[in-house]
């Protein structure tokens, strides 16, 4: 996590992910971020409900011609570009000082974690 102020001087911050930790067998197995086919930041989590308000695609598999296919419909490349990263863009510091990050890898394992800032 990272922050700084965003262009009107207010702190913001940034998430990072790494990559994703499931447990399997009876252990746990890390793998990097190409292992994860979306990611989910609520940027101000209440511990009620989870809300989407940031969403990116980092993972190795590419989901645009999938949902281009799926949606009939184009969706800008550079648009749709902008949300394959592992850094979030940044926002606002949260009233209730809570942030939920939840991954999702390309098996449809789901893991979230809660972070105070």
């Amino acid at each position: 996590m990272t922050r700084g102020p965003d262009p009107d001087g207010n702190p913001c911050i940034s998430i990072e992910v790494a990559g994703v930790d499931m447990y399997k067998g009876g252990q746990i197995e890390s793998s990097g971020a190409d292992d994860i086919a979306v990611w989910f930041v609520d940027t101000d989590y209440d511990y009620e409900s989870f809300f989407v308000r940031h969403a990116y695609f980092p993972g190795a598999n590419d989901p645009y011609k999938a949902l281009k296919t799926t949606l009939k419909a184009e969706i800008d490349a550079d648009a749709w570009e902008s949300l394959k990263r592992t850094r979030s863009r940044p926002f606002p510091r949260p009233a209730g000082g809570k942030v939920a990050v939840k991954v999702i890898n390309h098996l449809g394992d789901e893991v979230m974690k809660v972070v105070g800032v």
